[in-house]
Order: C-alpha cells, then structure tokens, then sequence
C-alpha cells in the first residue's frame, strides 16, 4: 500500500479535513495516476452529506480527476508512463453482463458500477476519489485527454462533461433540433456548449437572466426565465430535447408542456426530493419522461476527443484545497462559473 494525502468527510456533514488515505499497489493491469486537478461536482456534496442515503466514511469524493500516468502494471497495453489521462465515475463493473458488453459499464447489472469513491471494490476495500494525490486505477476504467485539452478544464469532463453529452447523443441533438438545457451551472454549461457543438438550436431556461450573457457566449441563441409566467405560455410546444441539469425538484408538468409531439424530458439533475407528475402531461403528445446517467468507458473518450476537436473545455474557477468547505457553500449558493477544480498540489 502507498500512503497518500487527500481531504476526506469524516462523517455526515462534516467538514472535509486534509488526512491520509491508503492506495493499491500496482496490479497488473492498473495504471498509478499523479493527480493534478479534481472537478467538485454537485454530487460529491449529496453524497458527502449523505442526501442520496446512507454512505461510508471517511470519504474522499472526487470523480472528477485529471492526471498523468507514472506507473503501470505489467499487462496495461492501453496506456504509458507520461500519458495524460483521466478517470470518472467508476472504476470498475462486472464486465461480463449484457450492458458492460455493450459498453454501457454505468448500467452494469451484473452488481452495478463500482462508483469512483463511497462505494466498495470487488477487493472489499473502500474505494476513494480525486480529492488526492495520487490515485490507482484498472487500465479499463482509464481515458485519454487529448492533447488539445488543458488538464484542469478536462478534468469536469469526466462527469459533467460524459452527464450531459450521453443523453444528447441518445437523443440525437443535432441540426434541425431544438435543445433546452434547464440551468446554467457545472452542468448546464458545458450541456450548452455540447448541445451547440453537435449543431443543435439552444434555448437556457433559468430561474433569471442573470446569466443571460454567459449562455449567449457559451452557445445558446436563447435564454428566458423560468420566474416568468410568459416563458411557459411563450415557449409552448418548441422542443425535441429537455436537458434537466438542476437537483432542485421542478413542476415537471409546465416543463413537458414545452415539448413537441414525441419530444424527451431528460434527467441528469438528480434531487433529493421525489417529484410530482400529471400522467397526462406524457400522454398528450405522446412525450417521453426520462433520465440518463453517466456514460460507458468508450463513449467518454469519445466525448473527450469530441470536446478537443471543438475546442473547449468546462468554463472553471481554479481552487486550493484549503477551500474545498468555502466551494461546497458556494456551489449550494450557485455562486460558481461555473465549476470549482482543485489544484491538488495544493493537497
């Protein structure tokens, strides 16, 4: 085992507090990763304070990572000492169910996904995230950043960046669509960016045009608010695809209203709080309520490849890790542009 620093939960709601974590050693078809920088994701604070349930502590959220290689095993062909590299989610799924085979390792129903931190490894041991120095990971559950990618920008990718751009393509956002992404934070934004990309028309809905200059920047032709009545009225019947990137609760039924015939609502926001629903506001116009979760090993590096052939990466603000309890706050305030990342050299 390798003795590494990193900032840890030490219990429900706790402050995070810098600590020292216990690392693999090298297997065979691991890769030792140097981190450089680690995305703080809406989820980390969920699990940290446990509002999606019971978790284990210690914990050391992070899925966001970004790093260079500096060890590999003796069987890793994909990946080399000095490659810049990136891990998300998970670390790990069954790999012989029909969705891991298929390359949809983030439904694995062969026990699910071994998520990147509070979650435990088919070692038994408890496995811990980005907010680290230094991490150890299956060659599998490993992607590339390209070269047109700075670390610290691709490091969101991992997570907001696959979150958002697995249900665009799903859907198949492209020319000729009309996209709305609901909320302009870590998410959103990079939706936004993805949505245009693809060549789809984006509309923002967001509870204000405070932001209306930023999405207008990031690739939206449109941006209304959501606190007025008239938006709903106005934008009725416009949309093939519904982006849902907030984890506050919405009145599901006036966003599907905003659909077209045949049109998806698609989850990737994920409340604490069940949500009401009209069975009506589906069947009328035959709309489709959905949600999606990350993507497959495959579909992230093609996300990443995507995202450095367009040219950009998450709009961030570049943090000590001394400020990871002043991020938390922050994000819960939406005070974020839109993504906090820790220099983990600061660890």
């Amino acid at each position: 085992m390798t003795t590494v620093a990193a900032y840890a939960a030490p219990s429900a709601k706790a402050p995070l507090e810098r600590t020292t974590i216990e690392r693999r050693q090298v297997r065979e078809f691991d890769v030792l990763i140097d981190i450089k920088f680690a995305g703080i994701c809406h989820s980390d604070i969920h699990q940290a304070r446990e509002g999606w349930g019971e978790a284990i502590f210690p914990m050391v959220p992070g899925h966001e990572i970004a790093g260079v290689v500096t060890e590999v095993g003796p069987g890793v062909t994909r990946f080399a000492v000095g490659d810049r590299v990136g891990v998300g989610c998970m670390v790990d799924s069954c790999r012989e169910c029909d969705n891991c085979k298929a390359g949809l390792e983030q439904y694995c129903t062969g026990g699910g996904m071994v998520g990147t931190y509070n979650a435990v490894g088919k070692d038994g041991e408890t496995t811990y995230g980005g907010y680290a120095e230094k991490i150890v990971v299956d060659e599998n559950y490993v992607v590339r950043i390209p070269e047109g990618l700075a670390l610290d920008v691709a490091a969101p990718l991992l997570c907001a960046g696959i979150t958002t751009y697995s249900p665009l393509k799903h859907w198949n956002a492209g020319p000729g669509k009309q996209v709305a992404v609901v909320g302009l934070g870590g998410l959103g934004h990079i939706g936004v960016k993805i949505a245009h990309a693809l060549g789809a028309e984006v509309t923002v809905l967001s509870q204000s045009l405070r932001k209306k200059d930023d999405g207008l920047k990031l690739g939206a032709a449109h941006y209304y608010a959501t606190s007025d009545p008239e938006t709903f009225k106005e934008l009725a019947g416009s949309f093939d695809i519904i982006l849902s990137t907030v984890s506050a609760p919405l009145g599901l039924d006036a966003y599907l209203s905003l659909l077209k015939t045949d049109g998806a609502f698609v989850n990737v926001g994920a409340p604490e709080e069940p949500v009401a629903l009209n069975l009506f506001s589906v069947i009328g116009g035959r709309k489709t309520l959905a949600g999606s979760g990350i993507g497959g090993i495959q579909e992230t590096q093609e996300m990443l490849d995507f995202c450095a052939e367009h040219g950009f990466g998450a709009e961030i603000e570049l943090i000590s890790a001394s400020e990871i309890n002043e991020a938390y706050e922050r994000v819960l305030a939406s005070d974020v542009r839109y993504r906090f990342v820790i220099d983990t050299s600061t660890i």
